[in-house]
């Protein structure tokens, strides 16, 4: 096996960063692909939360600059480049993202270079097979009967666990009653051994939260998300003590700093770190470390689909304890066709098995690429 410091083509040279290209894509993603001497290329996404063009350009005029010319493998010290480098124009949000779109790029090269699966490279998987659970939105929008639907739409695409998110954002409290109600829905139709989860998308007021969160346990909820604004970690704190059943956060912070003080002071049941936002898979395995260190399980936040999905997956495999069902938002015909060989989902099992290729497993398909891309920041 060669060494993780050696590259398996020249035994000895350094391999070093030629260019760096961000692409906006039809699917709301944002791609970002990294090009060596040596010809190994990797590939990562950013967070499209914040607006996607501010994302690419970020890593094109802010990130781009620093890394040029660098060995791709060395990222610890391109993490801290890129993250103390630029930490004055964006600390959180924009910033993050793009950082994290170019460490799963580098980290894909460093894989590919070793000549292994991403997750062998991160200390080995403890599993490679994991079950999803839709994850579904637009509850703020829907009624009921309308997100009942649509669970009934996943489970006859296989899935065998759920969420239902409500988009409340900062509007607290809107619909108390309808929310418990919609939930009441989707449980009583789904059979008693399915998980439902519930999403408050930080909508709801401490005092709210609470009252709710007793109203869920009764009706079989598996996990809380986000029920009050992401930086009242008190509040947080206050309903995690007040309830049994566990309480999830995290997708809103960026780095290992942010979830410190999450830890310490809202103390949620469990972490949701996103490796399109909190850095990368640099960082990611930083909280990950802090999390195992706080008995804290962790159950990665994840909207992104393709690439997004199988860093985070090649993640969680390395973790001790990935018993929980992974988030995601259910096959797309247009981002498979994207990738050579895309990672897909079982519907058989309601599961997704992370290949035994190199680097995180997919490589583009180029041509129908070039004809998903908005604008491209070259």
């Amino acid at each position: 096996m060669p060494s993780l410091h050696t590259n398996p083509k020249q035994t000895g040279s350094p391999l070093k960063i030629t260019d760096i290209k961000t692409y906006v894509l039809n699917t709301t993603s944002v791609f970002v692909r990294i090009y060596t001497d040596e010809g190994i290329e990797g590939v990562g996404e950013c967070s499209p939360v914040v607006q996607s063009d501010v994302t690419a350009v970020y890593v094109q005029k802010a990130l781009k600059p620093l890394l040029i010319g660098k060995d791709p493998r060395d990222t610890d010290r391109l993490w801290d480049d890129m993250y103390f480098g630029t930490f004055k124009i964006g600390g959180m949000g924009a910033g993050p993202n793009a950082i994290s779109g170019v460490d799963i790029a580098l980290w894909d090269i460093k894989a590919k270079a070793a000549n292994m699966p991403l997750y062998q490279l991160m200390g080995g998987a403890t599993k490679k097979t994991f079950k999803m659970y839709k994850s579904i939105g637009g509850g703020s929008r829907d009624t009921a009967e309308e997100m009942r639907q649509k669970v009934e739409y996943g489970y006859n695409q296989g899935f065998r666990a759920f969420k239902i998110r409500m988009d409340w954002q900062y509007h607290q409290d809107k619909r108390l009653k309808g929310d418990l109600e919609m939930f009441r829905v989707c449980r009583e139709w789904l059979p008693d051994e399915v998980p439902l989860s519930f999403d408050v998308n930080n909508g709801y007021s401490v005092s709210a939260a609470i009252s709710q969160g007793k109203e869920f346990e009764k009706l079989g909820i598996y996990h809380y998300e986000e029920p009050v604004l992401p930086y009242n970690y008190k509040g947080m704190r206050e309903v995690a003590d007040a309830l049994d059943v566990p309480v999830s956060a995290g997708e809103q912070e960026y780095t290992r700093w942010q979830f410190r003080d999450l830890i310490e002071i809202a103390r949620p049941d469990l972490l949701q770190p996103d490796v399109t936002k909190c850095c990368g898979i640099t960082e990611i395995i930083r909280i990950g470390a802090m999390a195992e260190v706080a008995d804290m399980q962790i159950i990665p936040h994840m909207t992104q689909p393709s690439i997004g999905n199988a860093a985070s997956l090649a993640f969680c495999s390395t973790l001790r304890h990935p018993e929980r069902p992974h988030e995601y938002t259910g096959p797309r015909s247009d981002l498979e066709a994207l990738f050579q060989e895309p990672i897909t989902f079982d519907e058989a099992t309601g599961t997704i098995t992370l290949p035994d290729r190199s680097g995180h497993g997919l490589v583009i398909e180029e041509d129908a690429f070039k004809a998903a891309i908005v604008t491209a920041y070259e």
